[in-house]
């Protein structure tokens, strides 16, 4: 048993290095040299981007942390900043690589305008010739938007966890946290100071620590110890380059849409990149904060099957598992309630005491917990009857029970459910004994196909939808009858 326990050890230690073996087998052991900074999974969406017919003249001032956060650390902050100071450099970058804009110098004016008067005063005090014809010091662009905005959010620590197991000296773990930068970006217009369009961008930071580590007397007085491990950190300068980019994409996307600039690519291309982009953030904007993701799934009718095993709790002993098959369907009346039917057949046994067949019909009210996420719980309730494949005996029973669905997609989803059935009455197993009346559970894995639209999130909306339904049905009423009765309708 030991023996057993000690390699299922060895081999959860070894999983988790292997998780991760990539940055594991990829240790820095040499110094390494000076490289061209990395490309974030943005950068090459930005430079992919059809081109502008105009690129617009934008200026930017300051674009920083606006936090004022300081790094956290186990005994405190220190004085290091939490994200990158240079935000700024970041968003010029994008601008350059996105093609769509002309970014002219703005967080350094003063050193330019100093710089152009020294080419002024050094001309005027050394050149020669009194030529009025003399090229001119040529004027400064000027922007015709101003980007404004920052980081205006770290978060530490939302999520945090881990896993680990040790047995006998010999363990392994894994702990991760995830951080969180938050990032708005505005378009301003220097003819009039209007806000053209502000955008809204957050991207999370995520550190990993993976360790296995072995601790035991192999002999008397002898003692094994090792222990490996790495630590992966994200680093912030590349979510901050990463959201910063996102931005900029989402800038120039809005303002295609809105006609604020245009794109000189064919109109099926920019309808395209348009009808991409809603789809993106209407899913960002169904997304909580945890990557939850809500959306209108499920539709209002479903039929499912399912099978599994039924296990008898009566006046015998020695209870076995047997098969149990279940067809039925369900109704929704909105998205967390529902009504379904089911059909069973199934067989109780205990060993060499008891073994019958059965037919079952349940009437449930059910509770979907989270209608609009694919992985939800839910529980159920309600009464039925029971019949054994002869049909001389009815009993009727409570049940009630709980789950756990998948939806692979809006139409079919996968559930594990256990119901604990409780007959009304002392028969099931054909011996009346004890106070207690008999009992039974089923355990079923099974697919479910939903039919019709989903269900609307927006109670509003379901209200709007079901009046709409009930207006047609009058039309409808009103029509039969005004070719029943050969009136001319009104």
């Amino acid at each position: 048993m030991h023996n057993t326990i000690y390699k299922v050890i060895i081999i959860i230690s070894c999983a988790l290095l292997l998780s991760g073996c990539g940055a594991y087998f990829n240790q820095p052991i040499t110094i390494e040299n000076a490289r061209i900074g990395e490309d974030t999974k943005v950068t090459k969406t930005l430079r992919d981007f059809p081109s502008p017919v105009e690129p617009v003249v934008v200026g930017v001032y300051k674009f920083r942390d606006q936090t004022g956060q300081y790094k956290p650390t186990e005994s405190g902050n220190t004085f290091s900043t939490a994200v990158t100071q240079g935000a700024t450099t970041i968003l010029v970058k994008a601008l350059e690589d996105s093609k769509w804009f002309v970014p002219i110098e703005r967080e350094s004016l003063s050193n330019l305008l100093n710089e152009r008067n020294i080419i002024r005063s050094t001309r005027k005090e050394y050149r020669k010739s009194k030529n009025p014809n003399e090229p001119q010091l040529p004027p400064l662009l000027y922007a015709g938007i101003i980007l404004e905005g920052g980081i205006v959010s770290y978060d530490s620590n939302i999520i945090t966890g881990g896993l680990g197991a040790r047995y006998f000296g010999v363990g392994g773990s894994t702990q991760y946290r995830q951080d969180r930068i938050t990032v708005y970006l505005r378009a301003v217009s220097t003819s009039n100071g209007k806000i053209l369009k502000t955008v809204y961008v957050s991207k999370t930071i995520l550190s990993q620590a993976l360790d296995a580590n072995f601790f035991r007397y192999v002999r008397f007085k002898k003692l094994l110890e090792a222990e490996t491990g790495f630590t992966k950190n994200e680093p912030a300068q590349m979510a901050v380059s990463e959201a910063i980019e996102k931005a900029v994409e989402s800038l120039i996307v809005e303002g295609i849409e809105d006609k604020l600039w245009a794109a000189n690519a064919n109109p099926e291309d920019i309808n395209n990149l348009i009808t991409e982009y809603k789809a993106e953030k209407y899913e960002a904007q169904n997304t909580g904060l945890y990557d939850r993701y809500f959306k209108e799934r499920r539709g209002k009718t479903s039929v499912f099957v399912k099978g599994g095993a039924a296990y008898i709790s009566g006046d015998y002993n020695n209870p076995e598992l047997t098969y149990d098959i279940k067809v039925g369907g369900r109704r929704y009346l909105n998205p967390y309630l529902n009504v379904n039917v089911t059909v069973s057949k199934f067989e109780l046994t205990n060993q060499n005491s008891f073994s019958e067949g059965f037919n079952a019909v349940d009437l449930n009210t059910e509770l979907m917990l989270l209608p609009f996420e694919k992985l939800s719980p839910f529980f159920f309730g309600g009464i039925g009857s029971v019949n054994n494949d002869d049909f001389d005996r009815t009993l009727f029973k409570f049940q009630y029970g709980a789950g756990i669905e998948y939806l692979l997609n809006d139409k079919i989803g996968l559930s594990v459910n256990a119901t604990h059935n409780l007959v009304l009455n002392d028969e099931l197993d054909n011996i009346v004994q004890g106070k207690r009346d008999d009992q039974y559970f089923n355990f079923s894995f099974g697919f479910n196909w939903y039919f019709g639209k989903p269900i609307k999130m927006n109670k509003k909306s379901r209200t709007l939808e079901q009046k709409k339904k009930e207006e047609l049905q009058e039309l409808k009423e009103r029509n039969r009858k005004v070719r029943k009765e050969g009136i001319s309708p009104q």
